[in-house]
């Protein structure tokens, strides 16, 4: 459905498309930290009911995207240092506990496979916007297929959050692309080789630069965390 303002949403349902499409504003920037983002904007932009627009707010305020208190209209939030050191401590102990499980039966997942071939295709185009799609699709289907929903359940609480802290600050840019290639063929080998050991250490080395580029970058854009 088009609004007026030329933002447009897919067939698919309407809340997961208006949350999908608003999520990727805020994660590009579109929709700034700090910049609020109320039922009757949503509604108006996209041309939805108000209950399809409380719906999208309150699902992107549980996937961290945005925050609001009682009474409070929702708002980006800008996410410091400390911030980004819980969110890894909650993506590594999720994270880890995935790759070990899919060990386990000896082979990567093909959803996996498929974002780690997208994620390379994007490399060779120089597209930053459809290498962090495809990096956050290839960590959340090695969580989506261990086999565990309870897992999958915390990291989506999680993901929204990298996500934010990746659109803010830019830090897949202060890493060669082709790093990030190699981290990750380094995970699904050890995956496919069911060495469980292996391939924790391997996630855990891939989340532990990552996070040290984010915290990089935040000092360098808004100087040491206090």
């Amino acid at each position: 459905m088009a609004a007026d303002s030329g933002f447009m949403l897919s067939t698919a349902s309407l809340t997961d498309a208006l949350y999908d499409a608003v999520r990727r504003r805020i994660v590009e920037g579109d929709i700034a930290p700090g910049e609020k983002v109320t039922e009757a904007r949503l509604a108006a932009e996209y041309n939805v009911a108000r209950p399809t627009a409380r719906a999208g707010l309150e699902r992107l305020a549980a996937t961290g995207l945005l925050t609001r208190s009682a009474h409070k209209t929702a708002t980006v939030p800008t996410l410091n240092g400390a911030d980004v050191v819980d969110i890894f401590v909650g993506r590594q102990a999720v994270e880890s506990c995935a790759v070990s499980l899919l060990a386990g039966s000896n082979m990567a997942p093909r959803a996996a496979l498929r974002a780690h071939a997208d994620l390379e295709a994007a490399v060779e185009r120089s597209d930053f916007s459809d290498q962090v799609t495809a990096d956050m699709r290839f960590h959340r289907s090695l969580v989506a297929d261990s086999g565990s929903t309870r897992l999958a359940r915390m990291h989506e609480l999680i993901m929204g959050e990298v996500e934010l802290t990746m659109g803010q600050y830019l830090a897949h840019r202060t890493s060669p692309s082709e790093t990030i290639v190699s981290e990750h063929d380094q995970i699904l080998a050890a995956i496919a080789t069911g060495d469980s050991a292996a391939a924790q250490a391997a996630l855990l080395a891939h989340l532990e630069r990552a996070k040290t580029r984010l915290l990089d970058r935040i000092e360098s854009t808004t100087g040491p965390s206090t």
